[in-house]
């Protein structure tokens, strides 16, 4: 069995104020053990040996994507996994996108770290495309996208959910008509043929993962914005996907993680 987590520890595990939590987030990634780590928000892990410790720490190899304009994402893994091609997507992410090949005992799994713009829907759907056009590229036929995508599904009705964000950050998830819920950027992807894994999977919940109940998030509202979307054949192997909620997850990030087991092993 192969784990893939995704995670947004929110700017580096380092609040403003200057709170560090970092050990709060190598407690909870140790907990989990996963063999595939995805992060986004990591302000400060491109400068120095701040990443490298990072994942000694939690006893897995990164790849890391700087960004040119926002934070950098990563890629980790544990051994025995172990990278065929490991390469930031060469398109100007707001934040960034890594993605990495690694060998199973199914064929090559391709899985991209993504983080999209937090502002602008019309932004958001031009990065969807280029990520999803990065997994195109992808050797074989297991591939998956994980990330904050900074945006809502458009299978569920969000009206209320959209209603109670504060006026500043209700824009960031309206139209341009400033009435209909912008959900283009996920439409796009699962037009390309990714599955949504924690739908695929069954979970009866709305699989809710900003923002946490100590971490801080004014800007969310009780929403699904981060996500496992992956090829119809890795969709066929899950076989559990779910939010990872409460115990210090409550306190080490504005965002929960959210984590899948696939029926794969590491080649």
């Amino acid at each position: 069995m192969l784990r893939v987590m995704t995670w947004n520890i929110r700017t580096g595990g380092r609040d403003r104020g200057g709170r560090d939590r970092s050990d709060l987030l190598i407690r909870v990634v140790t907990d989990r053990r996963p063999d595939v780590l995805a992060l986004q928000e990591l302000r400060g892990f491109d400068a120095g040996d701040v990443l490298a410790r990072f994942a000694d720490r939690v006893g897995m190899r990164p790849h890391l994507a700087r960004s040119c304009l926002g934070q950098p994402v990563a890629v980790l893994l544990r051994p025995p996994l172990r990278a065929l091609a490991a390469t930031r997507v060469r398109r100007p992410f707001h934040h960034a996108a890594q993605r990495v090949t690694v060998a199973t005992d199914a064929g090559p799994l391709t899985v991209l770290s993504v983080h999209l713009d937090p502002y602008l829907g019309t932004r958001r759907r031009v990065e969807a495309g280029w990520a999803a056009a990065a997994l195109r590229r992808a050797p074989g036929d297991l591939a998956l996208m994980a990330g904050d995508l900074n945006t809502l599904d458009p299978v569920t009705d969000h009206t209320d959910r959209v209603a109670r964000l504060p006026p500043a950050y209700r824009r960031r998830h309206l139209r341009r008509d400033g009435r209909t819920v912008e959900t283009r950027a996920v439409a796009r992807l699962l037009a390309t043929g990714l599955v949504d894994l924690y739908a695929a999977a069954g979970d009866p919940d709305a699989g809710l993962t900003a923002p946490t109940r100590h971490g801080g998030g004014a800007e969310f509202s009780g929403m699904r914005l981060d996500y496992l979307l992956g090829t119809p054949a890795l969709a066929g192997r899950v076989r559990d996907c779910r939010v990872v909620r409460g115990g210090e997850t409550e306190y080490a990030s504005d965002h929960y993680p959210v984590v899948v087991d696939l029926d794969l092993d590491p080649a």
